[in-house]
Protein backbone atom coordinates (compact mmCIF):
# COMPACT_ATOMS: atom_id res chain seq x y z
CA UNK A 1 0.00 0.00 0.00
CA UNK A 2 1.38 3.29 -1.32
CA UNK A 3 -0.01 6.12 1.58
CA UNK A 4 1.70 9.62 2.40
CA UNK A 5 3.81 10.28 5.49
CA UNK A 6 1.97 13.33 6.49
CA UNK A 7 1.03 15.12 9.70
CA UNK A 8 -1.46 17.07 7.43
CA UNK A 9 -4.70 14.87 6.96
CA UNK A 10 -7.14 15.86 4.24
CA UNK A 11 -6.63 13.88 1.27
CA UNK A 12 -8.41 14.53 -2.35
CA UNK A 13 -9.62 11.52 -2.92
CA UNK A 14 -13.16 9.80 -1.38
CA UNK A 15 -14.37 7.07 0.30
CA UNK A 16 -16.35 5.91 2.75
CA UNK A 17 -14.37 5.01 5.58
CA UNK A 18 -12.68 8.14 5.09
CA UNK A 19 -10.53 10.60 3.09
CA UNK A 20 -7.16 10.18 4.97
CA UNK A 21 -4.93 7.74 4.67
CA UNK A 22 -4.48 7.48 8.76
CA UNK A 23 -8.05 5.61 8.61
CA UNK A 24 -7.15 3.00 6.09
CA UNK A 25 -3.78 2.25 7.63
CA UNK A 26 -5.40 2.26 11.02
CA UNK A 27 -8.01 -0.04 9.86
CA UNK A 28 -5.32 -2.04 8.05
CA UNK A 29 -3.16 -2.84 11.24
CA UNK A 30 -6.46 -3.08 13.67
CA UNK A 31 -7.29 -6.04 11.18
CA UNK A 32 -3.75 -7.35 11.35
CA UNK A 33 -3.50 -7.14 7.53
CA UNK A 34 -0.03 -8.30 5.75
CA UNK A 35 0.58 -4.94 4.04
CA UNK A 36 3.78 -3.66 3.14
CA UNK A 37 3.98 0.20 3.31
CA UNK A 38 5.73 2.27 0.84
CA UNK A 39 5.80 5.83 1.93
CA UNK A 40 5.98 8.18 -0.38
CA UNK A 41 5.27 12.06 -1.24
CA UNK A 42 4.52 11.80 -5.18
CA UNK A 43 1.41 11.00 -5.51
CA UNK A 44 2.68 10.84 -9.29
CA UNK A 45 4.64 7.78 -8.50
CA UNK A 46 1.70 5.74 -7.12
CA UNK A 47 0.29 2.63 -9.34
CA UNK A 48 -3.22 4.88 -9.62
CA UNK A 49 -1.57 8.42 -9.79
CA UNK A 50 -3.32 9.27 -6.11
CA UNK A 51 -3.05 8.37 -2.83
CA UNK A 52 -3.46 6.34 -0.74
CA UNK A 53 -3.35 3.33 -3.38
CA UNK A 54 -3.09 -0.66 -2.99
CA UNK A 55 -1.82 -3.11 -5.15
CA UNK A 56 -3.19 -6.68 -4.57
CA UNK A 57 -1.33 -9.96 -5.60
CA UNK A 58 -3.58 -9.93 -8.42
CA UNK A 59 -1.93 -6.75 -10.25
CA UNK A 60 -4.92 -4.83 -8.71
CA UNK A 61 -4.44 -0.83 -8.34
CA UNK A 62 -7.32 0.38 -5.59
CA UNK A 63 -7.19 3.86 -5.02
CA UNK A 64 -10.55 4.63 -2.92
CA UNK A 65 -10.53 3.77 0.36
CA UNK A 66 -13.83 2.32 0.93
CA UNK A 67 -12.24 -0.10 -1.83
CA UNK A 68 -9.17 -0.96 -0.20
CA UNK A 69 -11.59 -1.70 3.15
CA UNK A 70 -13.36 -4.07 1.38
CA UNK A 71 -11.11 -5.82 -0.88
CA UNK A 72 -9.66 -6.34 2.59
CA UNK A 73 -12.72 -7.38 4.21
CA UNK A 74 -12.64 -9.80 1.52
CA UNK A 75 -9.35 -11.67 2.04
CA UNK A 76 -10.44 -12.02 6.08
CA UNK A 77 -9.29 -9.12 7.38
CA UNK A 78 -11.98 -7.46 9.25
CA UNK A 79 -11.86 -5.72 12.21
CA UNK A 80 -15.78 -5.20 12.64
CA UNK A 81 -15.46 -9.40 12.86
CA UNK A 82 -16.90 -9.67 16.48
CA UNK A 83 -19.15 -6.80 16.74
CA UNK A 84 -22.88 -7.34 17.11
CA UNK A 85 -25.75 -6.46 15.62
CA UNK A 86 -26.07 -3.69 17.75
CA UNK A 87 -22.70 -2.65 18.00
CA UNK A 88 -22.30 -2.37 14.16
CA UNK A 89 -25.53 -0.72 13.79
CA UNK A 90 -24.21 2.19 16.61
CA UNK A 91 -20.66 1.82 14.40
CA UNK A 92 -22.69 2.93 11.32
CA UNK A 93 -24.37 5.90 13.47
CA UNK A 94 -21.67 7.36 14.71
CA UNK A 95 -19.58 7.36 10.80
CA UNK A 96 -22.92 9.35 9.97
CA UNK A 97 -22.78 11.55 12.38
CA UNK A 98 -19.00 12.37 11.78
CA UNK A 99 -19.80 12.84 8.10
CA UNK A 100 -22.12 14.90 8.78
CA UNK A 101 -21.03 17.43 11.25
CA UNK A 102 -17.07 16.52 11.84
CA UNK A 103 -15.72 16.20 8.12
CA UNK A 104 -16.82 19.79 7.43
CA UNK A 105 -15.18 21.19 9.69
CA UNK A 106 -11.98 19.37 9.20
CA UNK A 107 -12.35 20.40 5.47
CA UNK A 108 -12.78 23.96 6.78
CA UNK A 109 -10.03 23.75 9.26
CA UNK A 110 -7.11 23.02 6.75
CA UNK A 111 -8.23 23.83 3.94
CA UNK A 112 -10.54 26.84 3.69
CA UNK A 113 -9.71 29.16 6.51
CA UNK A 114 -7.07 31.30 5.31
CA UNK A 115 -4.39 31.93 7.75
CA UNK A 116 -4.53 27.84 8.75
CA UNK A 117 -4.20 27.34 4.85
CA UNK A 118 -1.38 29.02 3.72
CA UNK A 119 0.65 28.73 7.51
CA UNK A 120 0.31 25.03 7.73
CA UNK A 121 -1.52 22.85 4.51
CA UNK A 122 -0.56 24.86 1.46
CA UNK A 123 3.26 24.92 3.18
CA UNK A 124 3.44 21.42 4.34
CA UNK A 125 2.70 20.30 0.96
CA UNK A 126 4.83 22.45 -0.61
CA UNK A 127 7.83 20.97 1.34
CA UNK A 128 6.95 17.66 0.62
CA UNK A 129 5.97 17.13 -2.98
CA UNK A 130 8.96 17.48 -5.86
CA UNK A 131 9.42 20.20 -7.83
CA UNK A 132 6.85 21.39 -9.63
CA UNK A 133 4.03 19.92 -8.23
CA UNK A 134 4.45 21.59 -5.18
CA UNK A 135 3.82 24.55 -7.13
CA UNK A 136 0.73 23.79 -8.27
CA UNK A 137 -0.87 20.77 -6.64
CA UNK A 138 -1.98 22.34 -3.13
CA UNK A 139 -4.03 24.39 -5.14
CA UNK A 140 -5.81 22.25 -6.76
CA UNK A 141 -6.25 20.38 -3.76
CA UNK A 142 -7.61 22.97 -1.86
CA UNK A 143 -10.28 23.45 -4.82
CA UNK A 144 -11.58 20.67 -4.94
CA UNK A 145 -11.77 20.55 -0.82
CA UNK A 146 -14.06 24.05 -1.44
CA UNK A 147 -16.31 21.91 -3.95
CA UNK A 148 -16.59 19.16 -1.40
CA UNK A 149 -17.41 21.17 1.50
CA UNK A 150 -20.31 23.62 -0.90
CA UNK A 151 -21.70 19.71 -1.73
CA UNK A 152 -21.73 18.81 2.05
CA UNK A 153 -22.70 22.29 3.02
CA UNK A 154 -25.65 22.63 0.30
CA UNK A 155 -24.61 25.88 -0.27
CA UNK A 156 -22.75 26.80 -3.92
CA UNK A 157 -21.46 29.88 -2.98
CA UNK A 158 -19.78 29.17 0.62
CA UNK A 159 -16.74 30.80 1.14
CA UNK A 160 -14.63 31.50 4.39
CA UNK A 161 -16.08 33.62 6.95
CA UNK A 162 -16.64 33.74 10.62
CA UNK A 163 -20.50 33.18 10.05
CA UNK A 164 -19.38 29.97 8.34
CA UNK A 165 -16.90 29.21 10.58
CA UNK A 166 -18.78 29.45 13.58
CA UNK A 167 -21.65 27.49 12.76
CA UNK A 168 -19.29 24.78 11.19
CA UNK A 169 -17.33 24.48 14.46
CA UNK A 170 -20.62 24.19 16.60
CA UNK A 171 -21.11 21.22 15.03
CA UNK A 172 -17.67 19.83 15.40
CA UNK A 173 -17.32 20.47 18.48
CA UNK A 174 -21.17 18.97 19.35
CA UNK A 175 -19.98 15.80 17.67
CA UNK A 176 -16.77 15.39 19.94
CA UNK A 177 -18.18 15.57 22.69
CA UNK A 178 -21.14 12.79 21.69
CA UNK A 179 -18.27 10.77 20.86
CA UNK A 180 -16.42 11.25 24.42
CA UNK A 181 -19.40 10.68 26.33
CA UNK A 182 -19.91 7.51 23.83
CA UNK A 183 -15.96 5.87 24.72
CA UNK A 184 -16.43 6.97 28.67
CA UNK A 185 -13.19 5.65 30.45
CA UNK A 186 -12.51 2.76 27.90
CA UNK A 187 -10.34 1.95 25.92
CA UNK A 188 -11.74 1.73 22.61
CA UNK A 189 -15.19 2.07 21.49
CA UNK A 190 -16.56 -1.73 21.26
CA UNK A 191 -14.33 -2.95 24.06
CA UNK A 192 -10.52 -4.40 24.24
CA UNK A 193 -9.93 -4.01 20.33
CA UNK A 194 -10.54 -1.81 18.17
CA UNK A 195 -12.74 -1.89 15.15
CA UNK A 196 -13.54 0.42 12.29
CA UNK A 197 -15.29 3.44 13.92
CA UNK A 198 -11.82 3.76 16.22
CA UNK A 199 -9.73 4.00 13.23
CA UNK A 200 -12.24 6.47 11.52
CA UNK A 201 -12.43 8.25 14.78
CA UNK A 202 -8.41 8.15 14.64
CA UNK A 203 -8.33 9.10 11.39
CA UNK A 204 -10.34 12.16 11.86
CA UNK A 205 -8.92 13.59 15.56
CA UNK A 206 -5.31 12.31 15.32
CA UNK A 207 -4.29 15.08 12.50
CA UNK A 208 -6.04 17.59 15.09
CA UNK A 209 -4.11 16.74 18.06
CA UNK A 210 -0.58 16.72 15.60
CA UNK A 211 -1.53 19.81 13.38
CA UNK A 212 0.04 23.16 14.76
CA UNK A 213 -2.81 24.70 13.55
CA UNK A 214 -2.28 28.46 13.64
CA UNK A 215 -6.27 29.08 14.29
CA UNK A 216 -6.57 25.99 16.70
CA UNK A 217 -10.59 26.16 17.71
CA UNK A 218 -11.39 22.22 17.50
CA UNK A 219 -7.61 21.56 18.51
CA UNK A 220 -8.40 23.29 21.78
CA UNK A 221 -11.68 21.52 22.17
CA UNK A 222 -10.21 18.25 21.63
CA UNK A 223 -7.40 18.59 24.16
CA UNK A 224 -10.42 19.25 26.84
CA UNK A 225 -12.11 15.87 26.52
CA UNK A 226 -8.91 14.08 28.30
CA UNK A 227 -10.35 10.59 27.18
CA UNK A 228 -10.42 11.40 23.41
CA UNK A 229 -7.00 12.49 23.64
CA UNK A 230 -5.82 9.84 25.25
CA UNK A 231 -7.62 7.60 22.61
CA UNK A 232 -5.60 9.11 19.78
CA UNK A 233 -2.31 8.87 21.92
CA UNK A 234 -2.62 5.08 22.88
CA UNK A 235 -3.39 4.52 19.42
CA UNK A 236 -0.49 6.18 18.15
CA UNK A 237 1.83 4.16 20.64
CA UNK A 238 0.53 1.16 20.27
CA UNK A 239 -0.14 0.94 16.01
CA UNK A 240 1.88 3.49 15.12
CA UNK A 241 4.94 3.58 17.55
CA UNK A 242 7.46 5.83 15.46
CA UNK A 243 5.07 8.29 14.76
CA UNK A 244 3.53 8.34 18.41
CA UNK A 245 7.50 8.57 19.73
CA UNK A 246 7.92 11.99 17.02
CA UNK A 247 4.92 13.74 18.16
CA UNK A 248 5.55 13.20 21.99
CA UNK A 249 9.28 14.17 22.05
CA UNK A 250 10.97 16.54 19.80
CA UNK A 251 14.11 14.69 19.26
CA UNK A 252 16.84 14.98 16.74
CA UNK A 253 15.32 14.15 13.33
CA UNK A 254 16.12 11.38 12.01
CA UNK A 255 17.84 11.45 8.15
CA UNK A 256 14.86 11.16 5.10
CA UNK A 257 14.32 7.87 3.76
CA UNK A 258 16.04 7.12 0.43
CA UNK A 259 12.07 6.60 -1.13
CA UNK A 260 10.20 9.80 -0.33
CA UNK A 261 13.11 12.92 0.02
CA UNK A 262 16.37 12.93 -1.66
CA UNK A 263 19.95 12.58 0.30
CA UNK A 264 20.24 15.98 2.12
CA UNK A 265 24.00 16.04 0.56
CA UNK A 266 22.28 16.18 -3.25
CA UNK A 267 19.33 18.22 -2.05
CA UNK A 268 20.35 21.88 -3.32
CA UNK A 269 22.11 20.43 -6.32
CA UNK A 270 19.12 18.42 -7.20
CA UNK A 271 16.51 21.94 -6.85
CA UNK A 272 19.33 24.04 -8.39
CA UNK A 273 19.39 21.89 -11.94
CA UNK A 274 15.40 21.50 -11.44
CA UNK A 275 15.72 25.07 -11.88
CA UNK A 276 18.06 25.63 -14.50
CA UNK A 277 16.27 22.75 -16.25
CA UNK A 278 12.63 24.84 -15.77
CA UNK A 279 14.79 28.11 -17.29
CA UNK A 280 15.77 26.23 -20.22
CA UNK A 281 12.43 24.73 -21.04
CA UNK A 282 10.77 27.93 -20.70
CA UNK A 283 13.74 30.16 -22.77
CA UNK A 284 13.04 27.89 -25.77
CA UNK A 285 9.16 27.63 -26.09
CA UNK A 286 9.33 31.54 -25.79
CA UNK A 287 11.89 30.79 -29.03
CA UNK A 288 9.88 28.39 -30.25
CA UNK A 289 6.42 30.67 -30.47
CA UNK A 290 8.31 33.53 -31.62
CA UNK A 291 7.85 35.35 -28.23
CA UNK A 292 11.36 36.07 -28.40
CA UNK A 293 13.71 36.61 -31.34
CA UNK A 294 17.30 37.51 -31.39
CA UNK A 295 18.54 39.85 -34.43
CA UNK A 296 21.93 39.90 -35.61
CA UNK A 297 23.23 43.42 -36.15
CA UNK A 298 25.60 44.40 -38.79
CA UNK A 299 28.90 45.70 -37.64
CA UNK A 300 29.06 48.69 -39.93
CA UNK A 301 25.86 50.36 -37.99
CA UNK A 302 27.33 50.12 -35.04
CA UNK A 303 30.65 52.27 -36.35
CA UNK A 304 28.49 55.17 -36.82
CA UNK A 305 24.58 55.20 -34.62
CA UNK A 306 22.53 56.60 -37.18
CA UNK A 307 20.95 59.28 -34.84
CA UNK A 308 24.32 60.92 -34.75
CA UNK A 309 25.04 61.25 -38.53
CA UNK A 310 22.87 64.54 -38.79
CA UNK A 311 24.58 66.28 -36.02
CA UNK A 312 26.94 69.01 -37.40
CA UNK A 313 30.73 68.83 -35.72
CA UNK A 314 31.41 72.36 -33.41
CA UNK A 315 32.53 74.42 -36.13
CA UNK A 316 29.73 74.30 -38.27
CA UNK A 317 27.61 75.32 -35.47
CA UNK A 318 29.57 78.64 -35.03
CA UNK A 319 29.45 78.98 -38.62
CA UNK A 320 25.99 78.55 -38.87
Amino acid sequence: ISTKQQVCPVNSDGGCISEHPECTGAYAQFAGAPLKLRKISNPWRSPSGTLPALRTNQKETLSRPSDIIIHLRKQKYNADYDLSAKEGADSLAFISLMEERLKPALIYAFWVEPKNYVDLTRRWYADHMPFPLNFFLPGRMQGAQLEKLRLLRGDESLEAGEEVEKELYRDATECMNLLSQRLGSHKFFFGDSPSSLDAYVFGHLAPILKSKLPNGKLQQHLKSLDNLTNFCTNILLLYFPRDGRESSSQKTPAPPESGDFDHVPNKRRKQLMSVLVALGAMLSYALLTGMVSIQHVHQEALEEPPDLQGIGSPEEEEGD
